[in-house]
């Protein structure tokens, strides 16, 4: 054997030698690698890139969230003691599979890949996923966690996914795909609004089964304002303040109207030629906010993913209470009636949306989002929120949560999209969504949320 052959082959060894007698990670070190919220945000923000690209109405987006995070959420309980499955808290949710009592798991795996597999399901572009997957999960085997427990945790975490797709099959959405809302053209009424004149999105929403609230309808708002043109009526007050405020509106309020934009499909018009823009859903910015201020405040992982997983029913049930009173009530916009009575060429400063005006549904949502994560992480927590500043909108800082739910009402106004009283009984409906969402949902045991 020749000299360069012989150390080849003594360093091959050495090499080996030294890989055998390193000593492998132990459990408590590679969960504690794995168990970062990193991980999780990531997982989250790949579906929120997702969700943009299918272009999912901001009500359907709240349900892959809450899916997906339900699935996260419940893969990780067995990781930290002072959390618990919320089977039972859960409209018609049971709790689902368990892990094999003395064998070896890393839950951070199961948790990001039961909510990867559940994220999967919910939406289209599955090849987003694949380029995704393989380099997130080799960073597990990187951590030190063993191939058993590797495959093993994988498996819990497929287990659990298929649960909760099991509960969600049974939610009633498939049953609402299809239907159309019928246009009366009554005096009064929605109309589909310009540029594309698009069909109302999601009519049946209320018939989808509820995350906490007892029924759609529980926190019904008060009645909107008659419809009545008179000079001087209450809603000819308030149709005129969205048309003066559109004809005066300063660079601030633009800003802001922009910034809480989160149209998911803005159709642009530039002379005879229209295209599309797809942006953020108000429901992926919310979970944002979240994510800002959870890094902020260095939550460990289990907190972030539950105060994703709260945030996300307050935004399911915020959803399916506004869209039942939008579709009851069935109110027209701010811009078809300026249009038709006040002014043919006056445009409002955001695309209205394809949907009956009222309740305002960043109203309901914003507050019953602030209303949970001001539980969750405290009142008056200061943030600036870059969430969208990638899509051009921009960086603005708030003194709390409240504060951004605030701003995100007002600025439908400024947007020239909804009336006052929209904004007004759509944040009082949204506070009761997200009381009653902490009020019954509950995932800390309870000697441990009563410290």
């Amino acid at each position: 054997m020749n000299y360069s052959l012989r150390f080849g082959y003594l360093l091959a060894l050495l090499l080996v030698g030294i890989a055998g007698c390193r000593k492998p990670a132990t459990p408590a070190e590679y969960n504690a690698k794995a168990a970062n919220a990193e991980y999780y945000n990531a997982a989250l923000n790949k579906l929120t890139e997702v969700i943009i690209h299918d272009i999912f109405s901001p009500p359907v987006a709240s349900r892959i969230y809450s899916y997906a995070n339900l699935a996260g959420y419940e893969a990780l309980v067995p990781f930290d003691s002072q959390y618990e499955s919320l089977g039972g808290k859960l409209k018609r949710f049971q709790s689902g599979p368990q892990p094999e009592a003395g064998k070896e798991y890393c839950f951070p795996l199961a948790s990001t890949h039961a909510f990867l597999t559940v994220a999967r399901a919910l939406t289209f572009s599955v090849n987003f996923y694949d380029e995704f997957e393989k380099p997130f999960n080799e960073q597990y085997k990187k951590d030190g966690v063993p191939d058993e427990v590797y495959e093993r945790s994988m498996a819990y975490g497929e287990a659990v996914a298929k649960h909760v797709l099991d509960y969600a099959a049974k939610d009633s959405y498939k049953q609402t795909r299809g239907f159309k809302h019928t246009v009366t053209n009554e005096e009064g009424t929605w109309v589909p609004t310009p540029p594309a004149y698009m069909d109302a999105a999601e009519p049946q929403w209320n018939k989808l089964r509820c995350w906490a609230m007892d029924t759609c309808n529980q926190f019904m708002p008060p009645r909107p304002l008659p419809y009545n043109l008179a000079k001087g009526s209450p809603y000819e007050k308030e149709l005129d303040e969205v048309y003066q405020t559109g004809k005066n509106l300063d660079k601030q309020k633009q800003d802001i109207a922009y910034f809480w934009d989160d149209n998911a499909f803005v159709m642009n018009v530039a002379g005879h030629v229209m295209f599309a823009s797809k942006k953020m859903t108000p429901g992926g910015h919310w979970l944002a906010i979240a994510q800002t201020v959870a890094r902020q405040q260095k939550l460990n992982m289990i907190r972030t993913v539950e105060a994703y997983a709260l945030t996300s029913f307050a935004l399911g049930d915020g959803f399916i209470s506004c869209w039942d009173e939008k579709y009851r009530s069935k109110t027209v916009r701010p811009e078809t009636v300026i249009n038709k009575f006040i002014d043919p060429k006056w445009t409002p400063f955001l695309q209205t949306p394809p949907f009956p005006e009222y309740p305002s549904g960043h109203s309901v949502i914003s507050t019953a989002a602030a209303t949970v994560l001001t539980n969750l992480m405290g009142d008056n927590v200061a943030f600036t929120d870059s969430t969208e500043f990638k899509y051009g909108h921009g960086v603005r800082s708030f003194k709390s949560f409240r504060n951004a739910a605030d701003e995100a009402s007002i600025s439908r106004m400024y947007g020239g999209i909804h009336y006052r009283s929209a904004l007004v009984n759509g944040q009082l409906e949204g506070e009761k969504v997200g009381k009653w969402v902490i009020e019954k949902i509950h995932a800390r045991k309870a000697a441990v949320a009563s410290r």
